[in-house]
């Protein structure tokens, strides 16, 4: 047990309606990050189900994915692999497309960022339809490395982003 087991997360979570466009409620994490107190319970919470367990690294969705990971990594005792969008990474890249619902996206890593064998616990703060977490997925597989589990800050359950990621296992922090 930890000061933080007591807060509750969701009160740092604000809905902001209409964004990016009419009809989606964005969840914003920002008030959830400027108080040191939930920022940490969110990372207590997050890295938790995995102490004990063997996780050799975190890869990370661009941006607030790393917000998350970063503080995990160095919880975890383990580097952080950053899956960026295109364009972004200086070194050569390996990418992976996945679809949006206006078109496809692209994401890459390091093509060096992994090893075979390498069991990689991927996180990112939001799984919506899973788009784009089944991409950061097929990237660390496709390195020859194991996805241990997908780790979310919260899950919107109603858009069904689960289904595209089973049989992984998926921690998910808050439900909406």
């Amino acid at each position: 047990m930890t000061g933080t087991d007591g807060i509750n997360l969701d009160a740092y979570i604000r809905n902001i309606p209409d964004f990016p466009k009419p009809g989606i409620q964005f969840k914003d994490i920002t008030p959830l990050l400027a108080d040191p107190g939930a920022f940490r319970a969110a990372i207590d919470r997050l890295t938790e189900p995995f102490a004990g367990r063997q996780v050799d690294g975190i890869a990370a969705a661009e941006a607030r994915g790393f917000l998350l990971a970063a503080p995990m990594a160095l919880a975890l005792g383990v580097g952080l692999v950053p899956i960026r969008k295109a364009g972004k990474l200086p070194f050569t890249t390996v990418h992976a497309e996945y679809a949006l619902e206006y078109g496809t996206d692209r994401l890459e890593m390091h093509s060096d960022a992994l090893e075979p064998g390498k069991r990689i616990l991927v996180v990112d703060d939001v799984l919506a339809t899973g788009g784009t977490m089944q991409a950061c997925c097929d990237l660390v597989r496709n390195a020859g490395a194991e996805v241990v589990a997908c780790a979310f800050l919260m899950e919107l359950g109603f858009l069904g982003g689960r289904a595209k990621l089973e049989p992984t296992e998926i921690v998910s922090v808050l439900s909406y």
